[in-house]
């Protein structure tokens, strides 16, 4: 979609408008929201950031989803002048050399733009700068920490027209606890899942997924409750396995997870092999005995820190090479595609 069909959905005479889920779990899904909830979230955003009339916001997010929509209600609502460049992996490659005062990115974009020296400079110079979408690792926050400006992480999903609460990433308010904002009140269902009450953007009471702990601090993920392995009575978050082993693997990996008939699920890690990886097991015929076998040292390596990093019951029971990893077009992992790999590359 591109801006100027957004600004005449948003300007028709219609009450609403058509958004799309990220996909992380499933397939994306359409939904109806009510234009006047995305303009009390947008006040709430550009309230709680002391946004004003005049100020510079970078939009460089899709336009088919909710992140960039509401970065375009947010210009409109608080008369911001709002920059556009193309919705690309490095969105500051060609800005020109101007104050922004408020951008929105995904991680993958953030990332992106701290390996280029030019980039990462202008990165530093937004003085808002807010990521979502996706988990930030630690290598990823500690790049951050010094920036001289206010980067902060936020929480929130379609459903909440965004996000509803956000954490510090840099600075001495740094934390791993979001804080939501005044207007909305947060709790827990049985299953420890975060339970969202925020009437000014969602007319019904919200259960999510997320399992999390909660403070006076706000509230913390702990990983979703559809990634949940349940491996021999034993309860294992996919999120925390994965947070345990980042700073240890260097290649990019996620954990997944498949049915087994004795432990009726087990852990699966899932690694990006560029260049080497051909598909399913039966298809490593093919390769050359140097590729097997750098392969076979590669899941070594990968058992040995396993071993050494996570408790025996959490332990991958099987690797799984792919050239890429699947992800959603958000840049978050395509949870319910790796676990069709998972299962495709088994015999």
């Amino acid at each position: 979609m591109t801006l100027e069909e957004f600004l005449e959905e948003w300007n028709n005479d219609s009450e609403q408008v058509m958004v799309h889920t990220s996909g992380s779990t499933g397939k994306p899904k359409p939904m109806w929201v009510e234009k006047r909830r995305m303009e009390a979230s947008a006040r709430i955003t550009c309230d709680f950031l002391g946004l004003k009339k005049g100020d510079t916001a970078l939009l460089c997010m899709s336009l088919d989803y909710i992140a960039g929509k509401m970065m375009v209600v947010r210009s409109l609502v608080r008369n911001l002048k709002l920059i556009v460049v193309e919705p690309t992996g490095n969105p500051l490659a060609n800005v020109a050399a101007t104050k922004i005062d408020f951008a929105a990115m995904v991680p993958m974009q953030v990332y992106n733009s701290l390996q280029v020296p030019q980039e990462r400079e202008r990165l530093k110079q937004i003085k808002h700068l807010i990521i979502g979408g996706g988990a930030i690792d630690e290598a990823m926050a500690s790049e951050l920490k010094d920036f001289p400006n206010y980067v902060r992480s936020t929480y929130g999903m379609t459903e909440t027209l965004s996000h509803i609460a956000l954490r510090r990433l840099n600075g001495p308010e740094a934390s791993e606890w979001y804080k939501p904002f005044p207007s909305v009140e947060i709790s827990q269902n049985d299953d420890g899942c975060l339970v969202i009450d925020a009437p000014q953007v969602c007319s019904e009471r919200l259960v999510t997924n997320d399992i999390v702990e909660i403070s006076e601090a706000g509230f913390r993920i702990i990983g979703r409750k559809d990634n949940v392995i349940c491996s021999g009575g034993i309860k294992i978050q996919a999120e925390e396995v994965e947070r345990i082993l980042k700073p240890y693997v260097h290649d990019p990996f996620l954990i997944t997870k498949r049915k087994d008939q004795k432990f009726g699920e087990i852990v699966v890690m899932m690694v990006e092999d560029r260049g080497k990886a051909t598909g399913r097991r039966a298809e490593l015929g093919n390769e050359r005995k140097e590729e097997r076998e750098e392969r076979e040292s590669l899941k070594t390596r990968l058992q040995s820190l396993c071993r050494e990093h996570l408790p025996k019951y959490w332990q991958p029971r099987d690797f799984v090479f792919v050239e890429k990893l699947p992800m959603t077009e958000t840049g978050k992992p395509a949870r319910k595609q790796a676990e069709e790999l998972a299962t495709q590359n088994y015999s």
